[in-house]
């Protein structure tokens, strides 16, 4: 009776040590986390600064169907081009120039009125079935363009890329802004999908700020995707 009791006794310390010692660890990482976090944000410049409250503004008049989304997401792409070269996120890079086109293009369709009531030509709406097949098509194509165009770059110049988590974020993000310029409701779900990817790949590079750039953004699209699939019900009803 004795043996079993003191097996029982053992088990039971050594399960509460070892539990103990899972909780120090992730005490630990948690603030090995916080630190690099501090020491990022100090370390942030003038340029990272601008572009992520641009990018915030940006999403924001998005959200609010105003046409200054454009003008204000230029300055963040802009300046993002630069950035992402500079921390070999070739991939991002070449989504930012992909969005300073997107954005004239985008604009220029946003700014088209009715030339009896001047009123916006473009709604929002939401894809039919034929239009999530070629969104879904659309982003596997750019993502296996990315992936392997990164995978060949980690391997010749840039051992510090990340092709699979740059190509997807790459991959979603040209999806969602080629629909953001249709006023397409699913351009958030994109979004959304974006965000998520680019928080700890950004973080990794050392684009600490940047990181928390998209934690907003996630929320604000979900916030956008709420507010356009209320709109797109008012537009239909209409």
């Amino acid at each position: 009776m004795l043996l079993p009791c003191l097996s029982l006794f053992r088990f039971s310390y050594e399960l509460d040590v070892n539990y103990l010692l899972y909780l120090l660890h992730l005490a630990m990482s948690v603030t090995d986390v916080f630190h690099q976090f501090i020491i990022g944000i100090r370390q942030t410049g003038a340029i990272e600064f601008i572009a992520v409250f641009a990018g915030i503004g940006s999403v924001w008049f998005s959200r609010k169907e105003n046409i200054l989304v454009y003008p204000v997401g230029l300055i963040n792409t802009l300046f993002y081009i630069y950035l992402s070269m500079k921390g070999n996120l070739l991939g991002e890079a070449s989504v930012n120039v992909y969005y300073t086109v997107m954005s004239v293009y985008g604009w220029m369709l946003w700014a088209k009125k009715d030339k009896q009531n001047h009123e916006a030509i473009l709604h929002i709406t939401y894809s039919n079935s034929k239009e999530w097949r070629q969104q879904v098509l659309f982003f596997l194509v750019f993502y296996l363009v990315i992936f392997t165009a990164l995978t060949w770059a980690k391997k010749a110049f840039a051992p510090e890329a990340i092709p699979w988590a740059d190509a997807f974020a790459s991959a979603t993000a040209y999806t969602g802004m080629w629909l953001m310029a249709k006023k397409k409701v699913e351009s958030w779900v994109w979004w959304i999908a974006t965000n998520f990817a680019s928080i700890p790949l950004y973080f990794i590079k050392g684009y600490v700020f940047t990181s928390v750039q998209f934690v907003v953004l996630f929320v604000l699209a979900v916030l956008g995707l709420i507010a356009w699939r209320k709109k797109a019900g008012e537009y239909r009803s209409n």
